[in-house]
């Protein structure tokens, strides 16, 4: 048990979701998803498309309560971010008021400077989200899940369709600011080299109705996590679970 006041895990136990389709017939999402997520850790989410993992997120986020079974969140009290594919910035507003729109009042004046350069965004504050690429919008959606100082991070394929360098760069920044700004995150992906640089855990969810494969636990440092290392993680990976890649 953690001591009184710190955060625990991210407790998830899905036994049941299932959707209504517009002509009456009853669709089974998610058959039995339990995983746990230690705290301050990141964890990565791997399934076939449409196996229930961004159901999954919607359920976490309290979006979608028609289901049976229980989500603990690691504080009862904290605050939950989310990056979604979409960078979802408001266009009438600056990045930096983007940004500043997320925050509670307890943060209202935050000094987010160093934020904004550590995300490569201090030249960007001023600007509209118009005059921005698909890179720097999803930096802004970053800055702008980080600067409300999350207990729960939650990013939903924060990475797809951009080029594999703008992919690169993104997710080194990721590390960084996480790192800087340690929460507990979830993340969803279909990039299995992507899930091996970036996680503590990966779990595997099968076809919907998605149920848990496997977990996979990775303890070697980022820092070490080169390309021969991550060429033989997923070798050993695709090994335990066939088919995965």
């Amino acid at each position: 048990m953690p001591p009184a006041g710190a955060p625990g895990p991210l407790d998830v136990a899905i036994r049941d979701k299932v959707f209504t389709t517009i002509d009456g017939v009853r669709l089974a999402a998610i058959d039995a998803v339990a995983f746990t997520a230690p705290p301050g850790s990141f964890t990565t989410l791997i399934g076939p498309s449409g196996c229930g993992k961004t159901t999954t997120l919607r359920v976490i986020l309290g979006l979608d309560r028609d289901y049976t079974g229980h989500v603990r969140l690691p504080t009862a009290d904290g605050r939950i971010a989310a990056v979604f594919q979409e960078p979802r910035l408001l266009p009438w507003r600056t990045v930096e008021q983007n940004v500043r729109l997320a925050l509670p009042e307890a943060l209202a004046g935050a000094d987010l400077d160093a934020l904004f350069e550590t995300l490569g965004l201090a030249a960007m504050r001023g600007r509209y989200p118009g005059e921005l690429s698909l890179g720097l919008a999803r930096r802004a959606a970053l800055a702008r899940a980080f600067a409300t100082e999350p207990a729960l991070l939650l990013l939903d394929e924060p990475f797809v369709s951009l080029d594999e360098a703008t992919a690169n760069r993104l997710r080194a920044l990721l590390v960084e600011v996480w790192s800087a700004r340690p929460t507990t995150a979830l993340m969803v992906t279909h990039n299995l080299r992507e899930a091996v640089e970036l996680s503590d855990r990966i779990i595997f969810l099968t076809e919907r109705p998605a149920r848990v494969r496997g977990i996979y636990d990775i303890d070697t440092p980022r820092s070490e996590r080169d390309a021969v290392w991550r060429d033989a993680a997923i070798r050993a990976i695709d090994a335990r679970f066939p088919g995965v890649l």
